[in-house]
C-alpha cells in the first residue's frame, strides 16, 4: 500500500485527517515517539547524540590561524573518488 507522510502544525488538522479517513477509507498512522537517547545507524555508521559537556575552546586555537575556508575544505577534503 503507498504511504504518504504529512506534517502539521495544528492539533485541529489532525482531526480533519482522522474525520475524512472515516469516508476515504484510509488510515492514519501516529508515530510514537522516537527514544532520542539511544544512538542510531546510519549506512552501518553509529549515530551517538552531542554531549554538551565536552569542551572544544583547546580546537579554536588550532584552527583559528589556518585561515579555513568553508567552500575551499569542500572542494579539497570532501572529494568521492568515481
Amino acid at each position: 500500500m503507498p504511504e504518504l507522510v504529512i506534517k502539521y502544525k495544528n492539533k485541529r488538522t489532525l482531526e480533519v485527517l482522522m474525520d475524512l479517513a472515516r469516508y476515504f477509507d484510509f488510515s492514519v498512522v501516529v508515530p510514537q515517539n522516537v527514544d532520542k537517547s539511544k544512538p542510531t545507524s546510519i549506512n552501518g555508521v553509529q549515530i551517538i547524540p552531542a554531549d554538551s559537556s565536552v569542551d572544544t575552546s583547546d580546537l579554536k586555537t588550532i584552527f583559528s590561524a589556518k585561515e579555513l575556508d568553508a567552500k575551499q575544505l569542500r572542494t579539497s577534503a570532501w572529494q568521492r573518488s568515481m
